[in-house]
C-alpha cells in the first residue's frame, strides 16, 4: 500500500540475498528482539555510543525509540533512513545511510548492526554495498563516509572489501577508558571499482525531495 505522506515506506532496496525497507511495528519489535540477544561480544564495544551496555529490556526499547527518534527528525537537510534488513522474510539487522546538506556536499554517512547469529556469512558486506547503491546510483552522491573502532576487524574488513580508504582517527571515550576510532571514507570512483554485488531500487523517485537529492 502507498504511503502518500511518507514515501519512505514504499522503497525497497534488494541484493541477490537481502532486502532492505523500513520495517512495519510488528518487524521492529521483531528487530528489537534480536538485538536483545546480543549483537557483540560483550567483553568488546564496537560502537562509539555504547548502547547495548544495558539490560534486555532497556536495549529494545532503544532500538525502537531510536528509530522513531530518527525518522520523526527527518528533513531534506538533515536526515537519517534507518533500514531494516531482511534475509528470506526475517529480520536479520539494520543498515543506516545518513546525510547532511545532501543537496550542497554530496555525501552520506552509513552505520549499521547485525544480530551475532547471522554474522560471519557476508550478509554486513552486502547489506552495506545495497545502501551504498542507494546513495550513488539513486541519489547521486559522490562519497560515502563511516567510522568503526580501530579494534572492529569485521567492520573494518567490510569497509575495505567495498573500497573505502582509511581518512584520519578520532579518539573518543568507551566504557571510562580512550578509544581510537578510524575514520573511512569512500569516493565515486573508488566504489565503482569495487561494486560486485547487483542491486535493485524501488519507489525511490516520490522519496527524493524528502532526502535532497
Amino acid at each position: 500500500m502507498e504511503a502518500r505522506h511518507w514515501p519512505m515506506y514504499d522503497l525497497r532496496i534488494r541484493t541477490p540475498r537481502l532486502e532492505l525497507r523500513l520495517p512495519l511495528l510488528s518487524e521492529l519489535d521483531d528487530l528489537a528482539e534480536l538485538a536483545t540477544e546480543g549483537v557483540h561480544d560483550p567483553a568488546v564495544m564496537p560502537f562509539g555510543v555504547p548502547w547495548t551496555d544495558a539490560e534486555p529490556d532497556e536495549v529494545g526499547r532503544g532500538v525502537m525509540q531510536y528509530h522513531w527518534r530518527m525518522l520523526g527528525a527527518c528533513t531534506p537537510g538533515d536526515w537519517r533512513l534507518p533500514l531494516a534488513v531482511f534475509l528470506d522474510g526475517r529480520i536479520v539487522g539494520t543498515q543506516e545511510l545518513a546525510a547532511l546538506d545532501f543537496a550542497v556536499l554530496r555525501e552520506v554517512r552509513t552505520g549499521s548492526w547485525l544480530g551475532r547469529r547471522y554474522q560471519g556469512r557476508g550478509i554486513g558486506s552486502e547489506m552495506r554495498a545495497a545502501v551504498l547503491d542507494l546513495a550513488f546510483v539513486g541519489l547521486g552522491a559522490e562519497a560515502a563516509r563511516s567510522t568503526a573502532m580501530s579494534d572492529n576487524p569485521a567492520s573494518l574488513g567490510v569497509s575495505r572489501r567495498l573500497g573505502y580508504r582509511p581518512d584520519g582517527t578520532s579518539l573518543l571515550t568507551s566504557r571510562n577508558r580512550p578509544a581510537v576510532q578510524q575514520r573511512l571514507l569512500l569516493s565515486r570512483d573508488d566504489w565503482e571499482k569495487h561494486r560486485t554485488v547487483p542491486v535493485e531500487l524501488a519507489g525511490l523517485e516520490r522519496c527524493l525531495p524528502l532526502l535532497g537529492a
